[in-house]
């Protein structure tokens, strides 16, 4: 057996908002290869419909199902009625470039980003505490910089850089870590407008030290180690993954 705790995640319970696609979707793949049963939420039934069944050794251990994480009640009695649950990863996330400096746009991607990865959150603390999970949560680049177009989707990823930090404060008493990973510039639907803009994604580029946009399996890695037993000791802290875009 080398560091890496082999088999810490076999037969555990992870549940991954928003993990339909993109990097939800990676972090998904990345818990069913080391042996998890995974559920995945999408907003839609046409997002749940476009997962894959699996099949070979990971046949059975992917659920996916659709959630509403803008309505309280609903994710209170989806959590509810898991079995269990080891480890939260909240990848659930929308922007709105150039509507969001209209106040009821820039409201709705708080609530969805920001206020709907704490519904979870709050729900899933008992079935967390019972199991001395984690949750890992989704920031950004932009929880630690402004974007003059997505005022919203900026300030939901500050208030979740913010809030991770809070809840490994308040939900350590119960043996819950709480961390997020901060993605740079990530190959994912939401990036597509300023990958298919050649002067935009210059510009990203030539800052970032790796000279690449981010793949969302290069998140996995990441995610990985915040809920694995080798980072027992990590909490409250929001891990940079952006191929060096901060470092320039």
């Amino acid at each position: 057996m080398g560091f890496w705790p082999t088999g810490c995640f076999a037969g555990k319970t992870i549940l991954v908002v928003g993990g339909t696609s993109g990097i939800g979707a990676a972090i998904a793949e990345a818990f069913l290869a080391e042996e998890a049963r995974v559920i995945v939420t999408g907003a839609t039934e046409a997002e749940v419909a476009a997962v894959a069944p699996r099949e070979g050794l990971s046949a059975g251990r992917l659920d996916a199902r659709r959630l509403d994480i803008r309505n309280g009640e609903a994710v209170k009695a989806f959590v509810g009625g898991l079995e269990r649950l080891d480890h939260l990863v909240n990848c659930a996330g929308i922007i709105r470039r150039g509507e969001e400096l209209d106040p009821e746009v820039f409201a709705s991607v708080i609530d969805i980003n920001l206020n709907g990865a704490m519904r979870v959150a709050a729900a899933a603390r008992p079935l967390l505490a019972a199991a001395k999970g984690t949750i890992t949560n989704t920031a950004s680049m932009l929880a630690f910089f402004g974007g003059g177009l997505v005022p919203g989707y900026a300030a939901s990823k500050g208030g979740i850089a913010q809030m991770t930090k809070s809840l490994a404060i308040a939900y350590a008493g119960d043996g819950i870590r709480v961390n997020a990973i901060a993605p740079g510039w990530i190959a994912t639907p939401l990036t597509r407008a300023l990958r298919d803009d050649p002067q935009r994604s210059e510009a990203i580029l030539s800052r970032t030290a790796l000279k690449r946009w981010g793949e969302p399996s290069d998140l996995a890695g990441g995610v990985l180690y915040l809920a694995s037993p080798i980072a027992s000791y990590v909490t409250g802290t929001v891990l940079v993954i952006d191929g060096g875009y901060l470092a320039v």
